[in-house]
């Protein structure tokens, strides 16, 4: 007679911090097979002769989820959280949309002004990793995570870095790569930031380290 297995439990995230192992691994899937299935049908000899619709939908597939996810990490940390902490935040989701507005003027303008082929294409691949690269820096600064402030300071050289291929071949390549790499790299390094917070945070308050809540997140196994 066999014995049923039984799955591990969620650790519990410690109140006031931000889970990002889901959104994490969401931009990881976005970047490594969007922009990695761009990457391989670019080119003057593609590796794959996909339809041009293909990679940018798989991108998006895979940057929705991660963005509905890091809005509700975001929200679910500010749950008995003082004024201050909210009020950073608010300010943080409305840095999102000036920056990807200013960057929306940016790009319109500079192709208006440079008529080259594949210009836009580049400037929004690149430029939108540099926006986020430089958010996380500024939400990693405001909730004092190492770990995020970290990643963003690598998404935004990656994407300044990207730019000196000067072709959206090379431009896909290094994000699919590089910044599919980081965000790889961080999801497993959150997991392990969660359970050493969620230990540290049970021996402090003598409770036990488990969430037995359905979890918005991915468990740790």
């Amino acid at each position: 007679m066999n014995a049923r297995s039984i799955p591990a439990p969620a650790v519990a995230v410690p109140a006031g911090e931000v889970d990002s192992r889901g959104a994490y691994l969401s931009f990881t899937l976005a970047y490594v097979i969007g922009h990695g299935s761009a990457a391989l049908s670019k080119g003057a000899d593609p590796v794959l002769s996909l339809p041009a619709w293909l990679p940018i939908t798989l991108f998006v597939t895979g940057l929705i989820p991660a963005l509905v996810l890091g809005v509700r990490a975001g929200i679910r940390s500010q749950q008995g959280a003082g004024e201050s902490r909210k009020h950073a935040e608010s300010l943080l989701g409305i840095a999102w949309c000036t920056a990807f507005t200013a960057l929306f003027l940016a790009i319109t303008g500079l192709t208006r002004a440079f008529d080259q082929p594949g210009l836009q294409d580049m400037l929004w691949a690149a430029g939108s990793v540099l926006i986020v690269g430089l958010m996380n820096i500024a939400e990693g600064t405001a909730r004092r995570n190492n770990l995020h402030y970290t990643l963003g300071s690598w998404l935004a050289l990656v994407a300044a870095t990207s730019l000196f291929t000067t072709d959206i071949l090379g431009v896909y390549t290094i994000l699919a790569i590089a910044a599919g790499g980081g965000y790889a790299v961080a999801t497993v390094l959150e997991h392990r930031r969660i359970a050493a917070l969620s230990t540290a945070s049970a021996l402090r308050t003598g409770k036990d380290p488990v969430d037995e809540r359905q979890p918005d997140h991915l468990h740790v196994r």
